[in-house]
């Protein structure tokens, strides 16, 4: 018998269909009991909270459209299963703290998100921060600048080992480079099944790599632990690429550096979002920068849909969910 009695989908038709395409959604409302789906794009975010009390659903699905739950949510609910990653602008800690249980889309997107970091890491060595607008705006072609490098044969570090990083590794085969992995919750017989090694200090890992991928999770102990000092232990025209959390580097000793033009930068992810229109990143001809956009694209966004009907057929079945937000696990997520 399913556990889940009343569901409540709230997400827009556009939401709905790029996260849910046909048989996704409808698998996803046969869980059990009564399914309802509210559009947050047409009802007022009153006109939304009256209609979930109203229903007062055990189990809410959500996503970016979604209103912020209310301090005092509906009394049946129990799981909110979020569709997508940043959890801050739907719940409280206090939520959680009160026995709400919280998911995301935990690893679903990795492989999407090392696709991106692995683009910028190609785009710094063959210095597109330079060549792109040189060609499109200042009418440039090749000249006595050094053209770049190539990926292959290269040494590449990675800090941090989740989801990304274990995608990112995959990725990297085919180029034939020697990965070394800072992660010391893990012992090397675990790093060696994934092709790589393992490098014992930050220190080891800038200094001895031409490539950098900043990929550890943010916590008390790893906010601001990319300092100036390990910045400047990477080899001169390497590279540092972001793609995991801005704030795990010190970003005014990174754009310092990064002025200096001795290393390459590939950002996705900073301190502070949206990046300022004034900030020195932009404009730097040895930086490549995103917007934040190394999650998922449009047409792989059924992914993370996917991973959702996973962990709703485990709730309804009384099996463990995956990607769990807990209180600790909040205090550190976008």
């Amino acid at each position: 018998m399913s556990r889940i009695s009343t569901l409540v989908i709230a997400v827009t038709p556009q939401e709905a269909a790029d996260f849910f395409p046909e048989p996704v959604l409808s698998r996803i409302r046969s869980l059990g009991g009564t399914c309802h789906i509210l559009d947050p794009g047409k009802l007022s975010p009153a006109d939304y909270y009256r209609e979930l009390a109203t229903i007062d659903p055990d189990v809410l699905v959500t996503c970016w459209s979604t209103p912020p739950l209310p301090a005092e949510p509906p009394p049946r609910l129990r799981y909110v299963c979020h569709v997508t990653g940043g959890v801050r602008q739907l719940i409280t800690r206090a939520h959680l703290e009160r026995g709400l249980i919280l998911t995301n889309w935990g690893g679903s997107i990795s492989r999407v998100v090392a696709e991106c970091a692995l683009l910028l890491a190609l785009a710094a060595l063959r210095r597109a921060g330079r060549w792109i607008p040189a060609m499109h705006r200042d009418g440039g072609w090749r000249d006595a600048h050094p053209e770049g490098v190539s990926l292959f044969g290269r040494r590449v570090g990675i800090h941090g080992f989740g989801h990304v990083a274990r995608e990112l590794t995959k990725l990297l085969a085919p180029f034939g480079v020697a990965v070394g992995i800072c992660a010391p919750e893990k012992d090397a017989a675990h790093y060696a099944a994934h092709g790589a090694r393992r490098v014992a200090t930050l220190d080891e890992l800038l200094a001895g790599n031409d490539v950098i991928f900043e990929l550890a999770p943010l916590t008390p102990a790893t906010t601001g632990i990319v300092t100036e000092r390990l910045l400047r232990l990477i080899p001169a025209g390497g590279v540092f690429v972001n793609v995991g959390r801005g704030k795990v580097v010190d970003e005014e000793a990174l754009l310092r550096v990064a002025r200096e033009g001795r290393i390459h930068v590939g950002l996705d992810v900073y301190a502070t979002e949206p990046l300022p229109a004034d900030s020195g990143f932009r404009g730097l001809p040895n930086a490549v920068l995103f917007p934040h956009i190394a999650g998922p694209t449009m047409e792989r966004r059924c992914d993370a849909g996917a991973f959702t009907l996973r962990n709703l057929a485990a709730y309804s079945e009384g099996r463990p969910l995956e990607a769990v937000i807990t209180p600790e696990v909040f205090d550190f997520s976008p």
